[in-house]
């Protein structure tokens, strides 16, 4: 986009003088200045190949600041939020330093050379830019013997087994094929000035706001960069009216995910009509059904039952709230589904009758464990409520929760 149809050369120096600036159609607030030759000199020593021209057009307007966007990528076959929230940068702390990140890079491929019995020439082949503290980071190739020369790279740490749903193993994803189409893929999935449920822009608009009330920041200007900022707003709504929902899997997931949050089954008829699939992972692996599970959204779950997807094993694993027993029911007619865990969730939320449900298609072996799992999980919620008590935990069910839960609990009979 060209931006001077946009805004003025007086509006852009203001909003540099507010460490605003727009590079690639996306805006980076807290910008630094432009790279140093200092800078450059170093990093140079350090990498292997050549800096892209499109990470040099990004340093020559800024060498570092912060982004307020979403971003997905596929990994491993899940569906994964990317954290791109940061620009690194020389002489900056904690985890925006760009030398430092260079550093630990270096340290990584001296460890592969060696492990490999290869010798290592000093350098790296992909330079880290930027990302979100230690768990996800975006490089850009370097190496131009590298088939992938240019491309920008998401690297993201994997969780523990016990995250459910979540990517367990370390993941690394091509964006684009250069910086600048990387940006590109920066996206909003909700609008943060109209929906209340909007959690990416939140902290750009409080920014905005800063420099307006402490900075001078003019008011005509702030609300101009807010309307170009939502012009990344992806509009999945849009593109249903359109007819091509189906042609672009991202915006498909998030009018599946939203559908299926809002219990709208109406909608998720509609979309599944349009020849978008019920099997599909929404968030890391979780398939529709298990979001409509965690999200208590009965209709919409009942709407992709009757579409007959692969139900994904241990379902009722992910009971949220008081699922009722016929829908239960429905799920304990394929296999790998009763679990003693399913059980003792559907009595923490206070349905019994549902959890009689699966614990009658429980295995021998399931049921044996039964009566200590209970007690584990009645031991863990009474210590919590002691922490409570003591003020020594802050617990999302509070004092009133966990006591109703461990008095659910120890009434049910197995």
């Amino acid at each position: 986009m060209d931006l001077s149809d946009t805004f003025t050369r007086d509006e852009l120096q203001q909003l540099r003088d507010h460490d605003i600036v727009i590079w690639a159609d996306r805006v980076i607030f807290e910008a630094q200045p432009p790279v140093s030759e200092d800078a450059l000199r170093d990093i140079r020593q350090r990498i292997r190949g050549t800096l892209p021209d499109a990470l040099l057009s990004l340093w020559r307007l800024t060498a570092g600041g912060r982004l307020d966007y979403d971003l997905r990528l596929t990994m491993h076959g899940n569906q994964e939020a990317i954290s791109w929230t940061e620009l690194f940068y020389h002489d900056s702390d904690g985890y925006r330093d760009l030398p430092g990140w260079i550093e630990h890079e270096q340290a990584l491929a001296e460890e592969a050379c060696e492990a490999g019995g290869r010798d290592w020439d000093g350098k790296i082949g992909a330079l880290p830019i930027g990302g979100f503290e230690y768990c996800d980071r975006i490089y850009v190739v370097t190496d131009q013997h590298a088939l992938d020369y240019g491309h920008a790279l998401a690297w993201k740490m994997g969780l523990p087994p016990a995250w459910r749903h979540a990517m367990h193993e370390d993941g690394l994803a091509t964006i684009a094929p250069t910086l600048r189409e990387a940006f590109q893929c920066l996206g909003l999935e909700k609008d943060p000035v109209s929906d209340d449920s909007a959690d990416t822009g939140l902290e750009f608009l409080e920014y905005l706001d800063c420099r307006r009330q402490d900075h001078g920041l003019p008011d005509a200007l702030a609300d101009k960069i807010v309307d170009f900022y939502r012009q990344a707003v992806l509009d999945w709504r849009g593109a249903l009216e359109a007819g091509t929902l189906s042609n672009n899997p991202l915006l498909a997931t998030l009018a599946l995910s939203h559908a299926i949050q809002q219990d709208d089954a109406a909608l998720l008829t509609q979309l599944l009509d349009g020849g978008i699939t019920a099997d599909i992972p929404l968030r890391g692996d979780m398939s529709p059904l298990s979001l409509a599970v965690i999200n208590n959204a009965w209709s919409a779950f009942q709407a992709l039952l009757d579409r007959d997807p692969p139900l994904p094993e241990r379902l009722l694993d992910d009971v949220n709230g008081p699922v009722p027993r016929a829908l239960v029911a429905r799920v304990l007619t394929h296999p790998d589904q009763a679990s003693v865990q399913a059980a003792l969730r559907c009595v923490l939320h206070g349905v019994p009758d549902s959890a009689h449900c699966i614990t009658e298609q429980l295995s021998v072996q399931q049921r044996a464990t039964l009566p200590e799992q209970k007690q584990t999980l009645l031991a863990s919620l009474r210590t919590s409520l002691e922490k409570v008590r003591q003020g020594k935990l802050a617990h999302y069910l509070g004092e009133d929760g966990l006591r109703l839960q461990i008095k659910r609990l120890g009434a049910f009979r197995h």
